[in-house]
């Protein structure tokens, strides 16, 4: 199983669909505020500017598209 973060942001209706889709599917993930200073952090490392942006692994997904999810999680 791949590890996942959610990166988001508090009103970003497209992080609250991602959010919505990994519960639904009862996906594990871990949950990063891109407004708290570790958040920032991390996606400044990673260089993404805006969100969601999703770490499946060791690859990105900036934006939210469930099927380029599903296809990049059930990936090797």
């Amino acid at each position: 199983m791949k590890r996942v973060v959610l990166y988001v942001k508090d009103k970003c209706p497209h992080c609250k669909d991602a959010q919505r889709y990994l519960d639904s599917k009862q996906i594990p993930y871990r949950l990063c505020n891109a407004k708290m200073q570790r958040g920032r952090k991390e996606l400044d490392a990673i260089g993404a500017r805006s969100v969601p942006v999703l770490k499946i692994g060791d690859r990105l997904m900036i934006g939210w598209n469930p099927k380029n999810f599903d296809r990049m999680y059930s990936s090797n």
